[in-house]
C-alpha cells in the first residue's frame, strides 16, 4: 500500500471510530446529563509497539497529548512513522480509546527512570489525557473514566498508587541520573491535574477494599 492510500485508510478509520464514539456517548448519559456507570471504550489499535517483549506492569505513567483534537492525537499515536504510542487515550467526554493491551510494551515514556529502573516502556502502562493541562484542566469525565480504566488493572497486576507518576517525573529521574546526556526537559500533565487524578484514584481503590 502506498503512502497516500495508507494515510487515507487511517483517516477513514479515525472518522468511523469517532463517529461511533459520538453516537454511543450521546445515547449513554441519563436525562440529567450525568454519565452512566461505564464510559464507552473503543478499541483503536496502534502498530507502534514492541513485538519482542511483554510489559511487566510495575507502574503507570500519565501524560497529556498537548494536541488540539482527538483526531490529531490518535493519528500521532498510531502512524507507524512516528514510533510513538500509548495504551489508552481518554477524551474530554470520557470516551476511552484503547490502542493496545496492558501487557504490550508501548512507546510512551522514552528515556525514563521509575523506582530506580530505566526504560519505563518495558514495565509501565501509558495513559494519555486528550488536551493540554498547561492551558485547561482535565474534565471530570476524563478523571472518572481514567479511574474506571486504571483500578481493575492496578488490582490485577498489584500496582501500588505510589508507582503512578507523570511523564515529567520519570524523565526528571533520568535527567538527574545522567546530566551529561543533555536530555530535554519534559513538559506534560501539570502537578495540579496529576493531584486531582491521584485523589480520585486513591479514593476508588479504598472503596474497593
Amino acid at each position: 500500500m502506498d503512502k497516500k492510500k495508507k494515510r487515507l485508510s487511517y483517516i477513514v478509520a479515525t472518522a468511523a471510530a469517532l463517529g461511533a464514539a459520538a453516537a454511543v456517548f450521546l445515547l449513554g448519559p441519563n436525562d440529567e446529563g450525568k454519565p452512566e456507570k461505564d464510559y464507552f471504550e473503543i478499541q483503536y489499535p496502534t502498530q507502534n509497539y514492541n513485538r519482542e517483549l511483554t510489559n511487566e506492569l510495575r507502574g503507570i505513567v500519565l501524560h497529556h497529548t498537548a494536541l488540539p483534537t482527538i483526531e490529531r492525537s490518535l493519528a500521532v499515536l498510531t502512524l507507524p512513522r512516528n514510533i510513538v504510542s500509548t495504551h489508552c487515550v481518554v477524551d474530554t467526554n470520557g470516551v476511552r480509546y484503547v490502542l493496545c493491551p496492558p501487557t504490550t510494551v508501548a512507546y510512551h515514556a522514552g528515556k525514563s527512570i521509575l523506582n530506580g529502573r530505566e526504560k519505563c516502556n518495558e514495565f509501565t502502562l501509558g495513559v494519555e489525557f486528550q488536551g493540554n493541562t498547561q492551558e485547561r484542566p482535565l474534565t471530570e469525565h476524563q478523571i472518572k473514566s481514567a479511574v474506571q480504566y486504571l483500578v481493575p488493572i492496578m488490582r490485577t497486576y498489584h500496582i501500588n498508587p505510589d508507582s503512578v507518576v507523570t511523564h515529567a517525573m520519570v524523565r526528571d529521574n533520568y535527567m538527574k541520573a545522567y546530566p551529561e546526556r543533555n536530555t530535554k526537559d519534559k513538559v506534560d500533565i501539570t502537578l495540579t491535574e496529576y493531584s486531582r487524578v491521584m485523589t480520585a484514584l486513591r479514593a476508588a481503590l479504598e472503596e474497593e477494599r
